[in-house]
């Protein structure tokens, strides 16, 4: 079982999640909703009644888009997850910010295809990203995610940012709500076919994340960027590594790509587009605080001084633009002391 819960604390056995003792035939068994593919014992989740379109962006390819915000706004549902639909079962990439929404993601699913979720591709580990992964293990999809998912596992953020979460977004997220560990990890980029539709996993390293990756579906030209993207709207940066990212985005040979699908915000039909707006932003951002960590200038002093006027309209500015700027001028100190 890769099934990891990192909510154990001081929660007794009738959690619904252990499983139970029978005796047939005196042999004592032990059965439990952890083991994949048992979805007769999967868990009913609390609906949700956010406004959720499948939209089909090409052949095989189809995603569904959260609003613009903050984590816990509509419901938590502010990121994307992406559906790849092929003759041997579906690939689902991202699994959206609550097992409620994870659940509502997998029957809209079952209107465009009967066949099985067989994979499920986290770009990155981060809360709005994986807390609906239960949803899919339990339904047996073998979950793969990028080398560095283990930063994040293993750090105190994870155990209680979910606590949290079971605060501010119950009852989506609550006490049944765990945390899964991938069956298989991308340290490379590397590429499998199923069906009739190849597929190629970047490993990106550390970007957006403590480990990222992207994925490209090949007969379709669409990139499924996960959070190197974010489309139509201020990134959200936390303690990433902004000068990979920003390398990442500027390196990216996109002139063959059809569509790319973010991690959030709407598609990007013109991909150059798509990502030149996150590129801007960091650039710049990265610019203004570089100069003032060379300068000597305190942050508050920098960050009220610098016109921000190029992204004060987009969506997420209010909320995510003064903690971007600042965890950015605490890198670029880490940066310079290390040259």
């Amino acid at each position: 079982m890769n099934l990891l819960n990192t909510n154990l604390k001081n929660k007794s056995l009738e959690n619904s999640r252990i499983g139970t003792y029978l005796i047939v035939g005196g042999l004592l068994i032990f059965s439990s909703v952890l083991y994949p593919g048992n979805t007769a014992a999967a868990q009913q989740y609390a609906e949700t009644g956010v406004d959720m379109q499948l939209q089909q962006v090409s052949e095989h390819v189809y995603f569904v888009q959260g609003e613009a915000g903050v984590a816990t706004d509509n419901e938590g549902f502010i990121s994307n997850a992406t559906a790849i639909i092929t003759d041997e079962g579906i690939v689902v990439v991202d699994a959206l910010g609550t097992p409620s929404l994870a659940a509502l993601f997998l029957k809209k699913l079952k209107t465009v295809s009967n066949l099985p979720v067989v994979k499920l591709i986290a770009t990155h580990y981060h809360a709005d990203h994986i807390y609906g992964l239960q949803v899919f293990k339990e339904q047996g999809a073998t979950i793969i995610a990028p080398a560095g998912f283990r930063e994040y596992l293993d750090a105190p953020i994870a155990a209680e940012r979910l606590e949290e979460r079971q605060f501010t977004l119950d009852p989506w997220v609550n006490e049944d709500t765990y945390l899964v560990e991938p069956d298989e990890i991308i340290d490379r980029s590397t590429k499998f076919t199923l069906g009739n539709v190849d597929f190629e996993l970047n490993y990106l390293g550390q970007a957006h994340s403590d480990g990222d990756l992207s994925v490209l579906v090949h007969p379709d030209r669409v990139l499924i960027s996960g959070d190197l993207i974010f489309e139509g709207r201020v990134p959200f940066t936390g303690s990433a590594d902004t000068a990979h990212w920003l390398a990442l985005l500027q390196s990216l040979d996109n002139t063959d790509l059809v569509a790319l699908v973010p991690g959030h915000g709407p598609v990007g039909d013109d991909p150059n587009e798509a990502i030149a707006l996150t590129a801007r932003y960091l650039l710049v951002v990265r610019g203004v605080m570089k100069q003032a960590v060379d300068d000597f200038v305190d942050f508050d002093t920098a960050f009220k001084a610098a016109d921000w006027s190029e992204f004060e309209s987009l969506p997420a500015f209010d909320a995510a633009h003064r903690g971007n700027a600042y965890g950015i001028y605490l890198s670029i100190e880490k940066e310079s002391l290390a040259e």
